[in-house]
């Protein structure tokens, strides 16, 4: 049987996003669904253009929820009609991460009363992982060569590598606050991060 000692190797690369992806929009409520559904395009028209003013490019900003429902009286039961709401939602990428808050002061003042999130992004994430995972091997190899140092015998070829999954790191949430300035958010710092077991020969 080859004799082989296996080890694993880590590595971690904490930089800070710059890209987000926002989903923001607005719901109006009208007596009738005509009446709920024009006062919904009115003002999510008002809050594309203020999107768009903000340096954001069409391909950016995307529909992504649109539903109309009625409301109902919770005292007086479903036989009692109130009105209905319309909710339309927009899922909007910015490459820029500066333009955020400024986009986001903008869009409420426009209308927008709905956000469900912000998530933020690394733009070269593949990049940065593969230079994690480049430091993971390297750190592989530095603790095998230890082992072998120690057990007497020289370190051989690689026989086998296994990258580990590794769960993707929380994204900062940001909730909508209007008020004076622009909206305060924290994009924070993300750590990519890269685990491998390689199994190394050793000198018979």
């Amino acid at each position: 049987m080859d004799k082989l000692v296996t080890v694993t190797g880590q590595a971690a690369i904490k930089v800070a996003p710059d890209t987000a992806v926002i989903r923001i929009g607005v719901s109006s409520h009208g007596k009738t669904a005509r009446e709920a559904s024009d006062a919904n395009a009115k003002q999510m028209t008002a809050v594309i253009n203020a999107i768009k003013s903000n340096g954001i490019a069409a391909r950016d900003i995307q529909t992504s929820r649109l539903s109309l429902q009625p409301q109902y009286d919770p005292k007086g039961g479903a036989n009692r009609l109130l009105g209905f709401q319309v909710t339309n939602q927009l899922t909007v990428n910015i490459h820029d991460i500066g333009r955020l808050p400024a986009l986001l002061d903008r869009a409420i003042a426009a209308g927008a009363n709905e956000m469900s999130g912000i998530e933020f992004e690394v733009s070269e994430r593949s990049k940065l992982l593969d230079q994690a995972r480049d430091e993971a091997i390297a750190d592989a190899h530095r603790k095998a060569a230890l082992y072998a140092h120690a057990a007497g015998t020289q370190l051989g070829g690689v026989v086998s590598i296994t990258e580990e999954g590794a769960p993707t790191p929380p994204r900062p949430y940001a909730s909508m606050r209007a008020g004076a300035g622009a909206v305060p958010v924290a994009p924070g710092e993300q750590t990519l991060r890269a685990v491998v077991t390689v199994s190394y020969a050793l000198a018979p």
